[in-house]
């Protein structure tokens, strides 16, 4: 595997370290910003709104340039995001901030994405694309408890300066290490046509739905588990890297299963996810319950970013448009499951969202299933032929 993808990993994690950010500093968001829970929680919804919108209109924008010198604007406008959330005094500034990463986000995932599948042979993308992800699942592993041990222990404004820090850090590792490519052929990168099909809108929900499943509880996880569960604020941390050590695993497990198994893998880790979020919503005040079903659902949730992926990738095409779009939609579900958890919160109590969770996962499934009566699990080297051919 390139080094290159690796290092694509590298800006994954600083994006997604962000992203996550908020999830495990509600607290200490809602005593600096004046405002309570609920309101911090739709800060997540914010920026998951500014990725699915604003995400597509950047890749567009920078459809002319190359991946590598876009990736390196991409790194600019979210380095500026994240200095604003430092800086932030008000709530209103905040959201303001959260827009500006939303945007640049969703724009390097989607360049990202499409480019390992240059970087790489046809007959690894999905394992390539694992490698990528698993920038992601490091940010729940890593990104996301040093975030919150920062905050906790420095203030939450810390954690946004550790972040800005990673950021720099991952754009010159991508200055020095990822070389140059070609541009995607303009005429497919720019291809609107594509989303008129059946089965690439079916796939898309599909990622919209199993994020949504997981985010619902995800974006809680901290107030569930101090104040249902009982454990100590101070404990949350060590609880959230287990958590993120077990998507790294699920991830490294899907993408292996992803190129040759994409929807039986898809179906089987959310009708497990639907299984685990019941039991995290009927035992989360049992502790040792709590963390079980925690660690279960950190194993098949995000974790099928991979299988999506490629499922997505089959149904449509690899270009950063077709990526982009796709990471929209799976932001989608972040909002989603955010937004309408914290609705439930109030007059329902924090299990409701992980209940809501239970309910989007088995909805998930159904959208998944009729898949494996068409051709959307054709064989990869014809995917591939396919989509070199246009």
């Amino acid at each position: 595997m390139p080094s290159a993808v690796y290092v694509l990993a590298a800006g994954i994690f600083a994006m997604v370290t962000s992203e996550f950010a908020v999830a495990g500093l509600m607290p200490q968001l809602a005593a600096g910003l004046g405002v309570d829970v609920a309101q911090v929680g739709y800060l997540i919804t914010v920026f998951a709104v500014a990725m699915a919108l604003g995400g597509p209109v950047l890749t567009l924008a920078l459809l002319r340039v190359r991946p590598k010198a876009a990736l390196m604007v991409i790194f600019a406008v979210f380095l500026a995001g994240n200095v604003l959330a430092a800086l932030a005094t008000t709530y209103s500034v905040m959201v303001a901030a959260r827009v500006i990463s939303g945007v640049a986000s969703q724009a390097f995932f989607g360049i990202a994405i499409s480019l390992c599948g240059q970087l790489v042979g046809e007959r690894v993308r999905g394992r390539a694309i694992g490698v990528a992800m698993n920038g992601l699942m490091l940010g729940t592993l890593l990104g996301l408890p040093l975030a919150t041990f920062a905050g906790g222990h420095y203030g939450w404004r810390a954690a946004f300066w550790t972040i800005t820090l990673l950021t720099v850090l991952a754009a010159l590792l991508t200055q020095f290490q990822v070389r140059d490519v070609g541009q995607t052929d303009r005429r497919e990168a720019a291809d609107f046509s594509v989303f008129r099909r059946p089965k690439l809108l079916l796939a898309l929900v599909s990622s919209t739905l199993i994020i949504g499943a997981t985010f619902s509880a995800f974006s809680f996880f901290t107030p569930i588990l101090t104040e249902v569960s009982g454990f100590s604020p101070d404990t949350v941390p060590v609880l959230l890297l287990g958590y993120g050590a077990a998507t790294v695993v699920g991830n490294s497990i899907v993408g292996r299963l992803a190129d040759r198994h994409t929807l039986s893998a898809l179906v089987a880790g959310t009708l497990l996810n639907a299984v685990f979020l019941t039991g995290f919503a009927l035992f989360t005040d049992l502790p040792a319950a709590a963390l079980a079903f925690l660690l279960a659902i950190g194993l098949v949730g995000v974790t099928m970013n991979p299988a999506m992926a490629v499922r997505v990738q089959r149904a449509g095409n690899t270009s950063p448009l077709v990526n982009t779009v796709h990471s929209s939609f799976i932001t989608l579900g972040v909002m989603l499951g955010s937004s309408v958890g914290a609705s439930l919160i109030e007059p329902y109590g924090l299990r409701a969202p992980i209940v809501l969770g239970a309910a989007m996962a088995v909805g998930a499934v159904l959208t998944i299933l009729p898949a494996f009566g068409g051709r959307a699990a054709q064989p990869v080297a014809e995917v591939c032929c396919a989509s070199t051919a246009g």
